[in-house]
Formats: structure tokens, C-alpha cells, sequence
């Protein structure tokens, strides 16, 4: 992916566009879910970290990440900003540490957290990654 840097106007509109849910790759993952028989909950606010798919009968929860606000280590798709590292840096490493709190809080009441990032479910791995989460929450 290109490493370039955006004029601050552009930046912000481009983070005034981004959603915290009903995203993209969330709709592919529940039309998946959806179409294999599974029903669920979304956007729980009963668990920590508000996940996005929770699928009660399988003591299962999932959590689909943007590559980016997540920290996808070694993903291409995740690039810290150029400019404004002194927020940028803190407020990911902020967004990491939270995210390994709510799994580990969730592990450890019995549920089987599964992540699903959003490089996963390009066009040219996502069937493979779609059926692979079939076999994590059936297994």
C-alpha cells in the first residue's frame, strides 16, 4: 500500500467517514453467519468491548477490526500516520492494550473470542477465511 501523506483537510474528511459499526467487512462476516444457519446479536453493549457478533449458543464472540485502529501487526494495511505521531502512537497503543483487556476479561468468563480483521476478507482470501470462522465456532 502506498505511504503518502494527506493535506489535513482531506484527512479530515476521510476520518469523518469511517464508521464504528455496520461497516463493510461486518456485513460480509453476518450475511455469512446469516446464510450458514448461525443467529446472533450485534453490537452487544452487555460485553466488554461491544462486540460485534455474539452468537449465544456457541458461547461465542466476535470481534471484526479495522486493520488500522486495531494495530494489525505486520499487515499492510496498517501504517502509522506520518504526521501527528504525538497523538497517533498513544492513541493506538491505547486502542491495542483495551482491545487485550475486553478478550482476556471475555476468555475468561468461557467465551471463545475470535477476531476477523479487515485485510482478512479481501476478495482474494475470503472464502478461505469465511470457512475457516465456520470450523472456529463449530469446533
Amino acid at each position: 500500500m502506498a505511504n503518502y501523506a494527506h493535506s489535513k483537510e482531506v484527512r479530515s474528511y476521510n476520518m469523518s467517514r469511517i464508521r464504528s459499526k455496520d461497516t463493510k467487512p461486518e456485513e460480509i462476516v453476518r450475511k455469512f453467519l446469516f446464510s450458514k444457519g448461525f443467529r446472533y446479536r450485534k453490537n452487544d453493549r452487555r460485553y466488554p468491548g461491544c462486540p460485534d457478533i455474539v452468537l449465544p449458543k456457541y458461547r461465542t464472540i466476535i470481534f471484526i477490526n479495522g486493520c488500522f485502529w486495531h494495530c494489525h501487526e505486520g499487515c499492510s494495511d496498517f501504517v502509522i500516520p506520518k504526521s501527528n505521531q504525538d497523538y497517533w502512537v498513544p492513541k493506538l497503543e491505547k486502542n491495542r492494550k483495551r482491545d487485550e483487556k475486553n478478550y482476556a476479561i471475555l476468555r475468561n468468563s468461557g467465551w471463545n473470542v475470535l477476531i476477523v480483521w479487515e485485510c482478512e476478507l479481501k476478495k482474494a482470501s475470503r472464502d478461505e477465511r469465511l470457512e475457516q470462522l465456520y470450523f472456529q465456532i463449530t469446533d
